[in-house]
């Protein structure tokens, strides 16, 4: 498709004879095995939901292509856009869908119909907020991006893309009452060249008892301007009714529940927190060191609430066999920990997967062509770490996966992720070695710039988690079940001890075996080490993180 003109000029130029004959955008993703027919019950999966006020969505994701770029963008490839087609009947569309040229086809918007009879309104008029003319890219046609203008009293939550200057019909696309919309920010890039960056669009406000609805839309913004004036839908019910019942959250978790490889080197692995408290595990309390008190299986004898003031903290047995044992962790007992939060206006439900290790070993760091092990920099005793499965609420499909990487983490759409062998939905994610940061794909990520940082290495070693062999929910941000959280969830002190060593040197020691150029790229690099890394004080458990009752970041 596209308005091909026979010019000389490259930024009109037909490609399509220059391309490669497939992008992996011209084929959509399937996952490997088909979903399952969710139990029945409440609203959960069944296609649509009731925003209230008279507003009812539904997500499609069935497209028709428009236009498309062939540079720019991730990876260089550009970006396509699509109308959403086969809309429900008496379904109205909000707004044009956009991804990058680099991955399958695999994403959604969300179409509505009025329940009342002023929720959607056509809008007045469209401005031309950018178009491509001018861009010198491989690409077809021209591309034009139409920013709806409202009515009075109602909000465009979308852009409409044509690959012609004529104005598209008023009746194309619908307004949204403005009670019924939330502000919004950019979220991941999709394409952008010249000046120009084109991202979706989320919610700025997020969180489990947010109202903000992700749309699937998208924004053009170009250098130095402030972003078109688009909205979120906002959930003004939000009764939770949208959410998966105990025995859904089991179907879903067993549907998509990842297996996650340990590097082959890998000593120290994750343990049940009751295996931990089983096996030695002690509690310190301020002024009292001398008299550390053993863990009940369930962390019932454990500070309840408070907060993490010092007062108390967990650490590893007193012996030193039990210490060196207790360090290891124990595969075969780990079981993980389920926290199931509403998101996005409760439209996703997100399965937060919490993994307990008891130690994490020390770093290593590449400097240029040499690696080295840093002494005990990166130590810790008690180590959190977590992936988040987010799942919709309209249809039970998984769209993306949260991974945890230190302080912080990536997303990945499920598109993008490697799939077990076998034929299930189960993905692969990778642990890396010691720092247990959690990765897409193995080999090795450099935490640093010019070729010195800190290694975080993986790899598919024989020691692998199945997540769904062994798993408990402990918490629900919403009546799901009943679930009752276990006393050691409402320990709000540390896990771990304040580890004792000097850092300078620990840094010294290695200085000293680098020549002088290496050297100096070394002690550069140090000055830069985020305190995590460092990691001489214990963590905090789950509850006291900040993706508790927030957005994952």
């Amino acid at each position: 498709m596209g308005n091909c003109l026979s010019t000389s000029d490259p930024s009109h130029e037909d490609v399509s004879k220059k391309l490669p004959k497939a992008l992996p955008v011209d084929a959509a993703f399937k996952f490997p095995s088909p979903l399952p027919n969710f139990t029945r019950g409440d609203g959960f999966a069944k296609g649509t939901i009731d925003l209230g006020g008279g507003l009812e969505v539904s997500q499609v994701s069935t497209f028709n292509k428009v236009w498309s770029t062939y540079e720019g963008g991730p990876d260089n490839l550009g970006a396509t856009f699509f109308e959403p087609s086969s809309i429900p009947a008496g379904f109205s569309i909000l707004g044009y869908y956009a991804q990058p040229n680099n991955r399958k086809l695999f994403g959604w918007v969300l179409t509505a119909r009025d329940l009342s009879s002023n929720t959607l309104k056509p809008p007045v008029d469209y401005t031309l907020v950018g178009n491509t003319e001018s861009l010198k890219i491989k690409q077809d046609g021209t591309g034009y991006f139409w920013q709806p203008v409202p009515p009075d009293g109602y909000q465009a939550v979308g852009l409409i893309v044509t690959n012609s200057s004529q104005k598209p019909p008023l009746d194309k696309l619908r307004c949204i009452r403005s009670d019924l919309t939330e502000q919004c920010e950019a979220d991941t890039w999709i394409w952008g060249t010249n000046g120009v960056n084109i991202s979706n669009l989320k919610p700025t406000t997020r969180g489990t008892q947010a109202t903000g609805v992700y749309v699937g839309t998208f924004t053009w913004q170009t250098q130095n301007s402030s972003p078109p004036s688009l909205s979120c839908l906002k959930n003004t019910k939000l009764d939770f009714s949208t959410m998966p019942n105990g025995s859904q959250i089991e179907e879903l978790f067993q549907t998509f529940s990842p297996c996650i490889y340990f590097h082959p080197d890998e000593e120290y692995l994750p343990s049940s927190v009751t295996w931990y408290f089983n096996n030695g595990a002690l509690l310190y309390k301020k002024g009292e060191e001398s008299k550390p008190i053993p863990i009940e299986s369930n962390g019932s004898n454990l500070p309840q609430g408070g907060s993490n003031d010092g007062s108390y903290w967990l650490d590893l047995p007193i012996d030193k066999n039990g210490k060196e044992r207790v360090k290891k962790g124990d595969l075969q007992s780990t079981k993980v920990y389920l926290h199931i939060k509403p998101m996005l206006g409760a439209t996703f439900t997100d399965i937060s997967i919490w993994i307990f290790y008891p130690f994490n070993g020390p770093a290593k760091a590449k400097v240029k062509f040499v690696n080295l092990p840093l002494g005990r920099i990166g130590e810790h005793i008690g180590d959190w770490e977590h992936t988040t499965l987010r799942i919709s609420n309209f249809t039970g499909e998984l769209w993306r996966v949260f991974l945890s990487q230190h302080s912080g983490g990536i997303w990945i759409d499920a598109c993008d992720l490697e799939f077990q062998d076998g034929g299930n939905n189960k993905f692969v994610a990778y642990a890396s070695l010691h720092g247990h940061a959690m990765y897409p794909k193995p080999g090795l990520v450099l935490q640093g710039d010019d070729g010195v940082g800190i290694r975080n290495d993986t790899g598919k070693g024989k020691k692998v988690l199945d997540t769904g062999l062994g798993y408990e929910v402990i918490a629900a941000e919403y009546d799901g079940g009943g679930v009752v959280e276990p006393p050691w969830v409402k320990y709000f002190r540390k896990w771990g001890p304040k580890i004792d060593y000097n850092l300078d040197d620990e840094v010294k020691s290695v200085e000293r075996i680098l020549p002088g150029l290496l050297k100096k790229a070394f002690v550069k690099f140090v000055k830069k080490i985020p305190d995590e890394v460092y990691g001489e004080d214990g963590p905090t458990g789950p509850k006291l993180k900040s993706n508790w009752a927030g957005d994952e970041s």
